[in-house]
C-alpha cells in the first residue's frame, strides 16, 4: 500500500539540529528560569504540527536509562501528572507503593537525528517524584540536580565534568542478550589504536556516531579506535557535572542505536573480553567560581591549588568506601586487572596509569584531576553525586597526606568485597541515607550471587547476562 505523502514528521539536517541543540545548552549553562524555559518549550510542541511525541527518560538507582513516549497532545494536557509503575524498576519502589510521578526537566530538551530516533520526536529527561509529589531518593539525577543547584546557590561553585567513555563494537545485534548462547563476543577490527582505514566498519560507526552526538550538541573534540581490538572512544567537551552526566546516558544511547543500524553491537561491558584492555569512563573533574579555575595554582605542586590536592586526598581516603558506586557490577572488577594499564592502585600521579587518580598536565583553564577507576556502566548521576560529596565534605586522611598519596594500596578485586565495604560505610550512609544505601547494596548483592564468586580467567555468561545494562528480564525470572 503506498503510503508516500501521508505523513509529514519533523526532520532537521544535522547542522540545524547542532545549532538548536547548543541554543538550550546556552540556556542551562545561563540558568534561565525554569517557568520560562517551561513556556518556551510547551509553545514551540504546540505550535509545531510535526512532532508526534516526546520521548521522557529517567534513570533508575543502577544507572539504567529508561524511556517513555508520550503522545505530544497528551504530554501537553497531562505533564503535571505523569505516572508509572515504579515497582516494575528494579531498585525502586516496593509493589505496595507502586506509583511514581515523573517532572519534566525542560532546560534539558534535545531535538533528536531522525535517522536514528525516527522522525517527529523530540527528547526530555525528567526527574522521580513520590505520589505526593516530594523527591524520589532513588533518583540520583534529581539527588545530583539538588546537590549543584545547592552549591551555586551558596557558594557560587560550578563542577565541571568530562567523561571519556570507551566501548567495544561485536559482530551481530544484541550481542550481549545473547551471549549465554553463544558464550562468545566477535571483534569487528583488529586494528588497534588509532587504526582503521576511513571505510572500515569500526570507522564507519565513530563517524556516524559522533556525526549524531555532534548534532545533538555535545561538541565533540576527538574520536578513534582505541587500544584493544573493535574498541572505540569519542570524546566530547567538558560542561557542568549534570549536562555531562546526561550526555554519558545519550552518548551510549546514541552508540547502541547506530551500531544496531548496522547489524553490530556496541557494548560498555568493563572487561568483555580477557587478554585485552577492558572500558574505562575517566572522569575529568574541576571546580570553578566567578569564571575561575579553582583547582589551578601555577606554583602548586602538578599545577594544582590546595583544594585540588585536598579533592585527591579524600577520594583517595574513601576509595574503597565508593568503589562499589564507580565499579557497580561483576565484571568491572575484571578490568581492575594491573596486567592492562588498569587503574587499580590508590593514588595519585601525573603519569601513572595504574593510578586510581591521574593530574593530567593543565593551565588556568584545563587543570583537572582525572579519576580513572570509573567504569563506563556506574550510574553517572551517582557517580559524580559521590565523586562531589567526597571531594567535599569526605573524612580526610589522618595521617600525611603525602604518604597516603604515594604508598601503593589496591582497590577491591571482586565486587563482593566491594559490597561489604559500602554497606559498611558510615560516610555512605550519610551522603545517601541508608535507605538508598540499602537497596543499591542488595541490587549488587543480587547480581553477584547469581555469578560465580572466583572471577577466574574466562568471562562467565552469568556476569553478562545478569548485568544491570544488559536487558534481558526473561533470564533474570529464570534463574
Amino acid at each position: 500500500m503506498e503510503t508516500k505523502g501521508l505523513r509529514d514528521f519533523l526532520e532537521i539536517p544535522y547542522d540545524e539540529l547542532e545549532e538548536l541543540n547548543l541554543q538550550v545548552k546556552e540556556q542551562r549553562l545561563k540558568r534561565e528560569s525554569p517557568d520560562k524555559l517551561r513556556e518556551e518549550r510547551t509553545r514551540y510542541l504546540t505550535d509545531e504540527k510535526r512532532i508526534k511525541a516526546v520521548t521522557v527518560c529517567f534513570t533508575d538507582l543502577e544507572g539504567r536509562l529508561h524511556m517513555l513516549d508520550y503522545d505530544k497532545k497528551f504530554l501537553l494536557k497531562s505533564a503535571d501528572n505523569l505516572t508509572f509503575d515504579g515497582s516494575s524498576i528494579r531498585g525502586f519502589s516496593a509493589q505496595a507503593e507502586s506509583d511514581l510521578r515523573l517532572n519534566v526537566d525542560w532546560s534539558s530538551f534535545y531535538w533528536l537525528p531522525s535517522d536514528i530516533f525516527g522522525p517527529g520526536k523530540v527528547l526530555v529527561f525528567s526527574e522521580v517524584l513520590e505520589r505526593d509529589g516530594s523527591s524520589y531518593a532513588s533518583d540520583m539525577r534529581g539527588v545530583l540536580k539538588r546537590l549543584t543547584g545547592q552549591m551555586f546557590q551558596k557558594d557560587g561553585l560550578i563542577c565541571h565534568a568530562a567523561p571519556e567513555i570507551e566501548g567495544f563494537l561485536f559482530k551481530g545485534r544484541d550481542a550481549e542478550r545473547h551471549y549465554h548462547e553463544t558464550n562468545q563476543f566477535e571483534f569487528i577490527s583488529t586494528g588497534g589504536y588509532y587504526h582503521s582505514l576511513p571505510g572500515d566498519s569500526l570507522r564507519s560507526f565513530i563517524d556516524h556516531a559522533a556525526e549524531a552526538q555532534r548534532a545533538m550538541g555535545f561538541q565533540n573534540e576527538k574520536d578513534h579506535p582505541e587500544v584493544a581490538p573493535s574498541q572505540f572512544e569519542m570524546n566530547f567537551s567538558y560542561s557542568e557535572a549534570l549536562i555531562s552526566a546526561d550526555q554519558i546516558q545519550l552518548y551510549k544511547l546514541l552508540c547502541r542505536q547506530v551500531a544496531a543500524q548496522l547489524g553490530l553491537t556496541a557494548s560498555f561491558l568493563p572487561k568483555p573480553m580477557m587478554g585485552v584492555n577492558g572500558n574505562g569512563m575517566h572522569m575529568n573533574l574541576s571546580l570553578s567560581k566567578g569564571g575561575k579555575n579553582l583547582f589551578f595554582e601555577k606554583g602548586g605542586q602538578d599545577g594544582l591549588s590546595q583544594l585540588g590536592w585536598d579533592t585527591i586526598d579524600r577520594i583517595l581516603n574513601n576509595a574503597n568506601d565508593i568503589c562499589l558506586v564507580l565499579n557497580s557490577s561483576v565484571n568491572a572488577y575484571r578490568r581492575l586487572d594491573p596486567h592492562y594499564e588498569a587503574p587499580n592502585q590508590i593514588k595519585a600521579s601525573p603519569n601513572n596509569r595504574g593510578a586510581m587518580v591521574r593530574i593530567p598536565f593543565g593551565n588556568e583553564r584545563s587543570a583537572r584531576i582525572e579519576v580513572r577507576s570509573v567504569a563506563p556502566d556506574a550510574n553517572p548521576y551517582l557517580v559524580l553525586y559521590t565523586l562531589l560529596r567526597t571531594a567535599l565534605e569526605g573524612p580526610a586522611p589522618q595521617e600525611d597526606a603525602e604518604t597516603k598519596r604515594s604508598r601503593t594500596r589496591f582497590l577491591p578485586d571482586n565486587i563482593f568485597d566491594a559490597v561489604r565495604l559500602f554497606k559498611g560505610s558510615q560516610f555512605i550512609s550519610q551522603i545517601l541515607g541508608e535507605v538508598v544505601q540499602g537497596k543499591y547494596a542488595e541490587l549488587k548483592q543480587s547480581s553477584a550471587e547469581r555469578c560465580p564468586k572466583q572471577l577466574g580467567t574466562r568471562v562467565k555468561a552469568a556476569e553478562i547476562q545478569f548485568h544491570h545494562e544488559v536487558t534481558n528480564q526473561h533470564l533474570w525470572s529464570q534463574f
